[in-house]
């Protein structure tokens, strides 16, 4: 006969020894001190329960941070590069300073839940203040750390996600995009186009701006996707780091974002010119150079940084006193012009790469109104002729 699992020490506490063993593995037994019997009992009870139905979780140190490093590299051999990268930068400045060296067994959804309340107000863990994260970017905190949790719960390190339990910000994803989105006027975009002529840059943002390209598109753009003759280009890779002075490719977003896009004359001309200028420095630069095929690359061929190439539109855009607009507000814009001048929204959704036109008719919602109005005037002077 097995002996009695609850005995009472000296102390007056009361310790239990229970066999925590999964069927085939050798014995192994937990303990556990507990002020009362009863408290005793309980836990004995959930715990033979746990163990007999394949969930019991044994006790473990690891903290949060610990298990966010062995989860990364998993991570990103599942995802693209961009996803990744996204991750573990939000987990970095957003979690992981607040609750990385907790406990992760002891990570409760409740201290989850003050952490977006946090990041809502002031946007950072620190409680230095500073303005708050909207509440979309803190519901995509929540997937991430949800995710990563989850993956913790997998591999039987925790029993539970508390993440599934925690109160995420209720946001209206179009709502906050919409909220989110800066654009330009034409006249705006006009003027920065004007200023800013000569720049390094200038033919990369001229074709950002009259095609709504991502950036990684445009800066991944090789020659051989570039038809100058038929006024053609196609979309089939995106730039989206550089790992030292290797670009790392990934693929466009959705199948719909391999696409093929109309240029303009001016477009076409523009890029012409940089052609031109490609082969000249080719020729100055000499061995040295590195030959990606790049549309817009380096004096020695090398990709430009996307992120450093954001920076110079920024300060660009500073520079010349333009309202504040992100290298993305290009694609923006450029939609928002399209559909305003009355560009059939499939048009749009296909030069945007979109994956349905119902995301094209979600995102740029805010130009339907006036849309709306015009179609309205047009076919009353159809019926009507001339106003009454």
């Amino acid at each position: 006969m097995s002996a009695e699992p609850i005995r009472k020490e000296a102390t007056g506490r009361y310790v239990v020894v229970v066999d925590v063993a999964a069927p085939g593995e050798r014995r192994k037994q937990l303990k556990r001190r507990f002020a009362t019997y009863r408290e005793a009992r309980v836990w004995l009870g959930r715990t033979r329960s746990q163990v007999g139905a394949g969930s019991f979780v044994r006790p473990q140190r690891m903290t949060l941070a610990q298990w966010v490093d062995e989860w990364l590299p998993v991570l990103r051999t599942q995802v693209r590069r961009q996803t990744y990268d996204s991750y573990e930068r939000n987990l970095r400045l957003h979690v992981l300073p607040t609750l990385g060296a907790r406990p992760l067994q002891s990570i409760k959804a409740a201290e989850l839940t003050t952490l977006y309340a946090r990041l809502l107000v002031s946007g950072r863990v620190d409680h230095r203040g500073g303005e708050g994260l909207s509440g979309r970017s803190v519901a995509y905190l929540a997937t991430i750390l949800g995710k990563c949790l989850e993956a913790a719960v997998r591999g039987n390190l925790i029993a539970s996600n508390p993440a599934r339990r925690a109160e995420v910000p209720k946001a209206s994803a179009s709502a906050t995009r919409h909220e989110q989105m800066r654009t330009w006027t034409q006249q705006q975009l006009a003027h920065f186009l004007q200023v800013t002529r000569g720049h390094q840059h200038w033919v990369a943002w001229l074709l950002l701006a009259t095609t709504g390209l991502r950036r990684g598109e445009a800066l991944g753009l090789a020659w051989s996707s570039v038809d100058l003759e038929a006024g053609r280009m196609s979309v089939s890779r995106t730039l989206v780091d550089l790992d030292g002075d290797e670009p790392v490719w990934s693929d466009p977003k959705t199948a719909r974002g391999r696409r093929s896009i109309a240029l303009d004359p001016s477009t076409v001309a523009a890029l012409r010119t940089v052609r031109v200028a490609q082969a000249q420095q080719r020729l100055l630069v000499g061995a040295g150079y590195v030959d990606h095929n790049l549309v817009f690359a380096r004096p020695d061929g090398r990709p430009w940084h996307p992120e450093r190439f954001s920076r110079t539109f920024g300060e660009q855009v500073a520079r010349h006193g333009l309202p504040a607009l992100s290298v993305h507000g290009l694609r923006h814009s450029w939609a928002t012009l399209a559909l305003g001048s009355g560009v059939h929204p499939k048009v749009v959704q296909e030069r945007l790469g979109h994956s349905t036109i119902g995301i094209t008719l979600d995102v740029y919602s805010h130009v339907m109104p006036s849309m709306e109005t015009d179609a309205a005037d047009r076919v009353a002077a159809l019926i009507l002729g001339s106003p009454l």
